[in-house]
């Protein structure tokens, strides 16, 4: 088996926009080396200031170097072969891939991280940095920061991690159906193999234990699993890859409670790796407000400070569509529901927004009223759901149209037909938010079987 110790220096920390500015590969055969590849390139960009000073490679060393595309062509069949060894080498994988992939060439190795491997092989240190784990084993770096200098630290690395392998963890790792090569440097095997294949919320910490990502699967292992069957060379991949240090996670008896403890947790949290919910607010609503002819009358508007909407939505095709529907249902008048302006369709109905006669006002606001009712769902009601385990059901409460609690009560304890309300206002608070309105509008709409009016 080959082994090639690969390490470049880029433009920045990821490869979708960023080049490199050198690369060094050497081929070892598991005693020794046997080839040896290097080479500055020309990134075609200006290479920051703090690259600059970190690794000494400006843009005069490069400007008469080859272009990647000149060197491609080597570098594969340097690498064909071999197994891609690398200290994080999944940043220095991502690099080399997408460069040669961008020449025609495509890259599909088996990969081995020899921070991954210290972690195991040499379990206990306070940093596996290439410079730390070199300092503690005593290995000198000469020229740090540059490829070749770096490549030859992991050298002499790969082969102390080989000779204290006792286990065949090298082997174990390149074995088919083995996580290693995929899971973020820094994240210890035994927090991925101890997920569970259930419903739940799980947790990316960084290197503080601090929480940056909250997701909700049906099966916890597998969707995470997810996260790191790609090696996307886009920025927020990598990043994302690199700061996660621990997985925790909390079991949920069924998707809905998974979906509702998922938001509850983005809002309280705010991870820095969350996006979707973070920026997902109800931007406009449907009013309710009585016109100087006395008609009770609807309009789609934007939510303000101290302005309550009967129901909110996040764009205004969703508003004008749920307009629509209350008109037809309702048999409202579309100009005074605000999703029309001709009267011509009035005058020819004999519309009661044309004759404004008592009777017919107050008919309309009569049906108006319905359809309010209709759209605040202002109802209280239980969800009985799945628990963790057969000898329990899970519970979401909601109180006059607002979510407010969830929990889990033993199944023999609960009676649908007399549920016992003091077990129920033991259950744990949450705090309402758009999204979980929705998530709970949408069960109830599919699942109706399962509420519990109260």
């Amino acid at each position: 088996m080959r082994f090639a110790i690969v390490d470049i220096e880029t433009t920045g920390g990821h490869a979708s926009g960023n080049g490199i500015t050198e690369i060094s590969i050497l081929v070892h055969d598991g005693k020794q080396v046997i080839k040896q590849y290097e080479t500055l390139i020309n990134p075609q960009q200006s290479i920051p200031y703090y690259i600059r000073g970190l690794t000494g490679i400006d843009d005069a060393m490069v400007a008469n170097a080859p272009l990647f595309s000149e060197v491609a062509e080597k570098i594969y069949e340097t690498l064909q072969g071999c197994v891609f060894v690398a200290h994080s080498v999944n940043f220095d994988y991502s690099f080399v891939k997408h460069a040669l992939q961008a020449c025609g060439y495509e890259l599909n190795l088996k990969k081995l991280c020899t921070v991954r491997l210290s972690r195991k092989i040499i379990p206990g240190l306070p940093s596996y940095s290439l410079g730390k784990i070199c300092a503690y084993l005593d290995i000198n770096i000469t020229n740090r920061h540059r490829a070749g200098g770096d490549a030859e630290a992991t050298v002499k690395l790969f082969e102390i991690l080989m000779a204290r392998d006792t286990e065949d963890v090298i082997g174990k790792f390149l074995k088919r159906g083995s996580k290693e090569q995929a899971l973020p440097p820094n994240l210890p095997r035994e927090h991925f193999e101890k997920l569970p294949n259930i419903p739940g919320v799980y947790y990316f910490h960084n290197q503080k234990g601090k929480i940056v990502y909250v997701g909700k699967a049906i099966d916890i292992k597998k969707r995470v699993t997810s996260h790191f069957s790609n090696n996307s060379p886009n920025k927020q991949k990598q990043d994302f890859m690199r700061s996660i240090h621990g997985i925790t996670y909390d079991v949920c008896g069924n998707e809905l409670m998974a979906l509702i403890l998922e938001s509850h947790q983005i809002k309280h949290l705010w991870p820095e790796h969350n996006r979707s919910q973070k920026r997902f607010e109800p931007v406009y609503g449907i009013m309710e407000y009585d016109d100087q002819r006395g008609f009770r009358r609807l309009g789609l508007d934007k939510v303000r400070k101290n302005t309550k909407s009967i129901i909110a939505f996040s764009n205004l095709t969703d508003g004008f569509s749920l307009l629509r529907q209350a008109v037809d249902e309702f048999e409202l008048c579309p100009r005074l529901a605000g999703i029309a302006t001709d009267t011509t369709a009035c005058e020819e109905k004999a519309c009661p927004c044309i004759s404004g006669k008592k009777a017919e006002v107050a008919l309309h606001n009569k049906k108006t009223m319905k359809a309010i009712k209709a759209f605040a769902n202002n109802d209280s009601f239980v969800i009985v759901e799945k628990g963790r385990s057969p000898s329990e059901i899970a519970l979401v409460v909601v109180d006059k149209g607002v979510f407010k609690r969830m929990g889990y009560l033993p199944k023999k304890e609960f009676k649908k037909e007399k549920p016992d309300t003091k077990a129920i206002e033991a259950l744990p608070l949450y705090r309402e938010n758009f999204n979980i309105r929705q998530i709970i509008s949408s069960y109830r709409n599919n699942y109706p079987e399962n509420l519990i009016v109260l």
